[in-house]
């Protein structure tokens, strides 16, 4: 039963805490969504505790944006790779009850304000924030890969499909498939 609720690494309560209050932390820097935050997330799991290897946490995010549902699911997988069921808890409720509520105390702030200068200034400051950490979420997950030449060259083959086309991501997922597949990109 313990297997199940710690991990396989047998992590104690005080590596729970340290889940939550971590993970608490980074939701109240999600601008943009929990993605935006695996950065540090895998500074903290994989460097600095080495709780999960860099292979883990990535294979826990691709699973989890693979999966139909919100794309904060990576910090339940994530959760679980470091700490089973407890971690789940932990890494989820860290992530969720700070975002949560200061997101609701904003909304009513900026419900009421609407038309305020400092509304719109923060409204207008955002957007490239949220882009910037996209962008190093991107760069840190393409970690494992890197050395291969041919896994790189689907990474701006992917963003472009994804920006000037239509296309369904599921075509470019399958894309890359073959490409592993073939050995393309080991």
């Amino acid at each position: 039963m313990s297997a199940v609720l710690f991990g396989v690494h047998g992590l104690h309560a005080g590596v729970l805490l340290d889940l939550f209050l971590h993970f608490g932390m980074l939701s109240l820097l999600a601008i943009g969504g929990a993605i935006t935050t695996a950065p540090d997330m895998q500074r903290y799991v994989v460097g600095e505790n080495g709780w999960i290897s860099e292979l883990q946490f990535t294979a826990s995010v691709a699973i989890a944006q693979a999966a139909p549902g919100p794309n904060v699911l990576f910090v339940a997988v994530v959760g679980w790779n470091v700490a089973g069921l407890a971690g789940v808890a932990a890494t989820l409720a860290g992530s969720l009850l700070p975002s949560t509520t200061l997101a609701l105390a904003a909304t009513r702030y900026s419900e009421q304000r609407r038309e305020s200068r400092i509304v719109r200034a923060i409204t207008a400051g955002l957007a490239p924030l949220t882009l910037g950490l996209l962008l190093a979420t991107g760069w840190i997950l393409t970690e494992p890969i890197r050395a291969s030449w041919g896994a790189m060259l689907l990474v701006p083959f992917t963003v472009l499909a994804l920006l000037k086309t239509r296309l369904s991501p599921v075509w470019l997922v399958a894309v890359g498939a073959v490409v592993g597949a073939l050995g393309l990109a080991a």
